[in-house]
Order: C-alpha cells, then structure tokens, then sequence
C-alpha cells in the first residue's frame, strides 16, 4: 500500500518552463528540490508525475500535493 502524499509547503511554487522540456512533479512531498522530484519517494509506493511543457511560459506547480488537477495548484491549499 502507497504512503499517503505530505504537503511540501501549503502554497504553490512558481517556476519558468522551457518548450519541449519534460519535468517531474513531486507527488510525494518528500523532495527537498520542490516542486520537482529527487528521489526521495523511494519506498513510498508514490511516483513523480511527467509533464512536458508545449511552450516557454510562467506555471504554478502544486505544493499542498491534494489538487485535482496535478502538477498544477488549484486553489486546494486555502482549504487546508
């Protein structure tokens, strides 16, 4: 059975991305390179999501981990 996902911070994290670059979002929470992965949810039975980017652009990663809409914030840290 999967741990279940810590919140990394109870806000979003801005960050520039590139066309064409393939980045993975920490679901876990356990990262300390937030909001990306690093490895750190070996053992948890948790996995990085993958997301390309299509164009350069400013996004707002989740950093609560609950959102509906993974890898991006959808407010659901307010309510936390």
């Amino acid at each position: 059975m999967a741990e279940q996902s810590i919140p990394a911070q109870k806000a979003p994290y801005k960050a520039k991305v590139k066309a064409g670059r393939t980045y993975y979002w920490c679901a876990c929470g356990r990262s300390a390179n937030q909001p990306f992965c690093d490895g750190a949810h070996e053992g948890t039975g948790l996995e990085p999501l993958a997301w390309t980017c299509e164009a350069e652009d400013e996004v707002w990663f989740c950093g609560c981990k609950q959102t509906a809409e993974p890898p991006f914030c959808d407010g659901t840290h307010a309510k936390l």
